[in-house]
């Protein structure tokens, strides 16, 4: 065991740690010079040019730190084929553990395509990021979030996270307004009022059903004002706009709304 590794390992005299030396100091100082470089140039550019700029900057650090590495392997280790053959396949089994979520995550991605738990379009909650799917990769899926951000999530999550999806292909989403209300009121006043509200939206998808949910609560009382957008995408347009008006309208009728000291905190009471 001792006489393989000896074989394997070149003597590192003073030559050779020169020679390491030198190549760790030449990589060290052009990626300290790529990292200053390139920005400060990309800050003198405007538009895509900027971003495309301030994009090389990790990827030229990872071709000269794997120049470096390729640069000192030969130095380090005696060049045979039985020496190459060990070192890369023990560089192999060490990507293979630290790249095993990625390839997980390709796995998942190949069941993403088949069993189809979100299509570009879709609107979707993963790990309480909401938004609608853009992009569908092989190993990660991006959304747009309604804050128009891009989050990419990984298709991993399929194997232990909780996927909804409020669309599923369809153009049609399901929207919910909430009042909650003092308990003194004509509750058949308020229902009536509340599908008005939802009847003359021009957002409304005319074929989809519309609801009214009443749950009594210490506090008041809570419905929930339920219809379907015509296009997926106009659901906070809509929502806003069902709000509004059935505030008014709740309001023209006298109706008193639930004193906000008295109603609890939503996401506690939803835990």
């Amino acid at each position: 065991m001792d006489q393989n590794l000896s074989r394997m390992f070149a003597d590192l005299d003073t030559g050779v740690l020169l020679d390491l030396g030198i190549i760790l100091a030449v990589a060290a100082v052009l990626i300290v010079s790529a990292q200053k470089a390139l920005p400060w140039l990309a800050n003198r550019l405007r538009g895509r040019r900027r971003y495309l700029l301030l994009a090389l900057v990790p990827l030229l650090r990872l071709i000269i730190i794997v120049g470096a590495f390729l640069f000192m392997v030969p130095k380090i280790i005696e060049p045979s084929f039985q020496n190459m053959v060990a070192v890369l396949g023990s560089l192999g089994l060490a990507l293979g553990f630290a790249l095993k979520d990625y390839a997980s995550s390709l796995v998942a991605g190949i069941v993403a395509i088949g069993e189809a738990p979100y299509r570009n379009g879709d609107w979707v909650e993963i790990d309480g990021v909401y938004g609608e799917v853009t992009h569908v990769g092989m190993r990660a899926l991006s959304l747009v979030t309604p804050d128009d951000n891009l989050v990419t999530i990984p298709h991993l999550k399929l194997w232990s996270g909780t996927i909804s999806n409020a669309n599923n292909g369809s153009p049609q989403l399901q929207c919910t307004a909430d009042f909650h209300l003092h308990p003194a009121h004509d509750a058949a006043a308020v229902l009536a009022a509340l599908q008005d509200v939802a009847l003359t939206s021009p957002y409304l998808a005319f074929d989809q059903a519309i609801a009214v949910v009443a749950q009594e609560q210490p506090w008041g009382t809570r419905y929930r004002l339920r219809a379907y957008p015509i296009d997926a995408r106009q659901q906070f347009r809509f929502t806003t706009d069902l709000t509004v008006r059935g505030k008014a309208e709740l309001l023209r009728l006298g109706t008193t709304f639930a004193a906000s000291s008295t109603a609890p905190d939503p996401e506690r009471s939803a835990g």
